[in-house]
């Protein structure tokens, strides 16, 4: 897989078929005024890969050239189903349908000049006359789009992935509602949320051996159990390689999501976790870690120096081993997903596997174990996110040897902080529209203060305003419901005392 040329992904359900017929939809209407309404369904078929063709053909005014456009269509091999769109008398449904085989879906202006009674001019038809009524043009074309679906694979693909994204765009907007619900419960703009910024007497006394400060993680060994260790997440938000705020819920976030994602994927590797009693607290197996991060990607975007957009833009075409084609865009989907790892250094560096191995950072065993491992779970992870509206572009898995010799899962997995999200449901909208995939931002904060100061070399940086802060805790409890489809528990609070509490039963 290393040696094969990685492009964009490519269309592998429907592969190119010389015999396929392509589907029409002609859209008549009784006048121009019309128009601006059949454009919409027309715009809505093009969606499924219907052609849409209009016609102007009133029955009132012109019926003799309305029954020529009708027999032009008939004569048309092409599968198909009629939309009419005329209003007040509607005589174009009826005539249409007594003239055609295939179905006729009547989609109607509503006018209130009768106070809508028109109307039933397209629903009173004599016997043996039997268009659908459809009043939403767009609604019109997705009932045209099932219709040709039952015999047209790729026409009922189209309209399952409507589908998908319209319930795809539900799960966001619950998601949303319920975490602006949770953050006036939890009175985020009122400042009124402990955070867990320093975990110093967080343990009980006495059991600390060792620790060691993370930007986001605080670890800890223990003395009564040498394999180990207590992970501490707190709710420092770290950029510039420096703290920048506090954000409430952000620590219990982060921990709650791995867990749940570490849980989920027992089967694929195991993984150090062996319990979690506080909602920032993980106390795991301590493991030797392996000095490579394995970073895998779905799709070709990002912005620092070790991405794969950044790299790639800039001229690189074989990057950690891979040779990428030419003429890839930004934020496209790849035609599979790769292994890009990178050193842990002081300054991570892109790595191809040849190298891992021939400059001693893993042995090929090791390595191939873990790239598995890495590949499986980025698989699960999309398939994963993909049921819950979401689309799991990257990630980075770290891996560790325990005392038994056995590789384990270490570190974080599939959090927000660790891996980059897009909300399924634009997708492929937007960057047809050119636009970036949307997310749920978490950059705001980060731009507030490049424009405020300069955070890589002022001394002291300006108080994060508390709308801002509150905006990202919310946003950090949305992803975590839309992820792990739990409702997050605000009732444990993010102290030292709590922790203390909860570690002192555990251990």
């Amino acid at each position: 897989l290393q040696m094969q040329t990685v492009g964009a992904a490519q269309d592998t359900e429907f592969p190119f078929d010389a015999s396929y017929v392509k589907p029409v939809v002609p859209i008549l209407m009784g006048s121009a005024a019309d128009l601006p309404r059949c454009e919409k369904t027309a715009s809505a078929l093009r969606k499924f890969g219907i052609d849409p063709e209009l016609r102007i053909a009133s029955a009132h005014k012109v019926p003799n050239r309305l029954l020529q456009v009708i027999d032009l269509y008939e004569n048309d091999p092409r599968p198909k189903v009629y939309i009419s769109v005329a209003g007040r008398s509607n005589a174009l449904s009826g005539m249409l349908e007594c003239a055609v085989s295939a179905p006729v879906i009547a989609c109607p202006p509503y006018s209130d000049a009768f106070g809508g009674a028109d109307v039933f001019s397209s629903i009173r038809m004599p016997g043996g006359v039997a268009p659908m009524l459809v009043l939403d043009p767009e609604g019109a074309a997705l009932a045209a789009a099932k219709i040709l679906g039952i015999h047209d694979k790729r026409v009922r693909s189209a309209v399952s992935r409507l589908q998908k994204a319209n319930r795809d765009r539900l799960y966001v907007d619950d998601a949303e509602l319920r975490s602006k619900t949770l953050s006036m419960e939890l009175g985020l703009k009122e400042n009124a949320v402990a955070c867990i910024t320093d975990t110093e007497g967080a343990l009980p006394y006495g059991f600390v051996t060792s620790s060691r400060k993370g930007k986001v993680r605080d670890q800890y060994e223990v003395s009564n159990a040498n394999d180990l260790l207590i992970l501490i997440t707190t709710d420092r938000q770290s950029a510039f390689d420096r703290t920048l705020a506090q954000i409430p819920c952000k620590g219990a976030v982060l921990n709650m999501v791995s867990n749940w994602w570490f849980k989920e994927t027992e089967h694929i590797v195991k993984n150090h976790v062996i319990s979690s009693p506080h909602p920032n607290v993980t106390i795991a197996r301590k493991c030797t870690p392996f000095p490579i991060e394995f970073v895998v990607r779905g799709y070709i975007t990002g912005s620092t120096s070790t991405s794969l957009w950044k790299n790639y833009s800039s001229g690189v075409r074989n990057y950690c081993g891979i040779q990428f084609a030419e003429g890839l865009t930004k934020n496209q989907k790849l035609s599979r997903n790769v292994l890009t790892p990178t050193t842990k250094e002081a300054s991570d560096r892109p790595i191809s596997p040849r190298e891992i191995v021939s400059e001693g950072w893993m042995t090929q065993q090791d390595y191939d174990t873990c790239a598995k491992a890495a590949m499986e779970l980025f698989a699960f992870g999309q398939a994963k996110a993909s049921e819950h509206g979401l689309i799991l572009v990257d990630t980075k898995y770290e891996f560790g040897r325990d005392s038994d010799g056995e590789i384990r899962l270490i570190d974080e997995l599939h959090t927000p902080d660790s891996s980059r999200y897009w909300l399924a449901t634009s997708y492929e909208s937007r960057i047809a529209e050119g636009k970036e995939p949307e997310n749920i931002d978490k950059e705001f904060l980060r731009l507030w203060f490049v424009d405020n100061c300069d955070p890589y070399n002022d001394r002291d940086l300006p108080e994060a305003p508390i709308e801002l802060v509150a905006e990202l805790s919310r946003r950090y409890i949305m992803l975590y419901e839309l992820i792990s489809w739990q409702q997050f528990d605000v009732s444990v609070a993010s102290t030292t005392e709590n922790i203390k509490k909860g570690l002192s039963q555990a251990l």
